[in-house]
């Protein structure tokens, strides 16, 4: 939906004390957030779907490389001499030791334990003593690449064939970020919760005001928003009790800046949240069935008309509002329910009509597994 339909819905749950609801409920088995065996399923789908492993706007220059562990398996992503984004399994094809860590900007990658070194598209340059390997074929032990696509500003990273076009399963989002968009902080922290939990924490409004009473809910509503599917992806609008003054303003003149949030879950283990001054993006990894690990980077909403010093000033100021509060809170009620997992107290978890993306969200997990 455009912005000025989305307000215009918004308005209309306003005045009439409604929300967008679904009409599926759904019980969802505890067995599913606690099993080995189904982790391991989620493991190899994650393999297969095209998943964002950073933005665009961490790799701007020939060189610029992060390094990232994606369902168990160690990458290096990096943008080469001719502009294009590659990835590669971070393995060493002599003896298998990690050839990168972090993040940089390099004009080859060298192996530190035996100093076999690589190009920026993989090919294997040189091996220390190259005469220990007699008849050694070079152009066959290049760095492993997996397939990579960019596009609407970010990275993704199939790493296993098994879908007939990935690409497809992406047609139809937005364009998430842009190049006059700045990265101003990236990082990393472990989440005592399956993944699957702290998932659905983002994507329902139902719990704005009991989670949220002091921090979110004085700035928004208690369990009003729009929730919108693409494909096997959704996008939940959580707007602000300031859009009312929208409705007082011609449609076509309305600006939702400021005006709400949108929170996008890319299927299967992304979201992306797009706020006043800045936007996250954040990938949930599981470490094992009770453990995430989430890795975010965010950036400023610098458009051109703006001050890039004070875009970064806002955007700050508005993550450690978000990052301090609300996700804290957040983290708190689901390692709370993690804890009580193997309690038996629950079989199934019930989604209801208020929790329709989460629903959409188990409906493609089953449909993909």
């Amino acid at each position: 939906m455009s912005d000025t339909d989305v307000i215009d819905r918004v308005l209309s749950h306003i005045k009439n004390g409604t929300t967008d609801r679904g009409a599926t409920v759904r019980r969802e088995p505890v067995e599913n957030y606690i099993s080995p065996d189904r982790l391991e399923k989620e493991r190899q789908l994650f393999r297969r779907f095209p998943t964002p492993i950073c933005p665009s706007a961490a790799l701007t220059k020939h060189g610029d490389y992060i390094t990232y562990t994606a369902a168990g398996t160690p990458f290096i992503i990096v943008r080469g001499k001719d502009g294009l984004a590659r990835g590669f399994k971070n393995a060493c094809r002599h003896r298998g030791t990690q050839v990168a860590s972090g993040k940089g900007c390099a004009g080859a990658f060298v192996c530190p334990y035996h100093g076999w070194s690589y190009g920026l598209d993989g090919t294997l340059l040189g091996i220390t003593h190259e005469d220990g390997f007699p008849d050694l074929d070079k152009s066959k032990l290049g760095l492993k690449e997996v397939e990579v696509i960019e596009t609407g500003g970010l990275i993704y990273v199939v790493q296993e064939p098994g879908l007939d076009d990935p690409k497809s399963l992406l047609a139809d989002l937005p364009q998430f970020f842009t190049k006059d968009q700045d990265v101003f902080a990236q990082g990393e922290f472990v989440v005592e919760s399956n993944w699957k939990l702290f998932l659905e924490s983002f994507i329902e409004g139902y719990h704005i005001k009991p989670a949220h009473g002091k921090t979110f809910y004085p700035f928004g509503f208690d369990n009003l928003n729009v929730i919108e599917m693409c494909g096997a992806h959704s996008r939940v609008t959580y707007p602000f009790r300031r859009i009312e003054k929208l409705a007082d303003i011609p449609p076509a003149k309305r600006d939702a800046t400021g005006s709400l949030t949108y929170l996008y879950q890319l299927f299967p283990n992304v979201i992306i949240a797009q706020l006043t001054h800045h936007s996250n993006l954040g990938i949930l990894e599981p470490i094992d069935e009770t453990r995430t690990r989430f890795t975010t980077y965010s950036m400023t909403h610098s458009k051109g008309q703006i001050d890039k010093k004070e875009a970064l000033a806002n955007a700050q100021k508005d993550q450690e509002f978000v990052s301090q509060t609300g996700q804290t809170e957040d983290i708190a009620v689901v390692q709370a329910a993690q804890q009580s997992l193997a309690s038996g107290a629950n079989t199934h978890f019930t989604f209801g009509h208020f929790e329709p993306a989460i629903v959409h969200f188990h409906e493609q997990m089953d449909r993909f597994l």
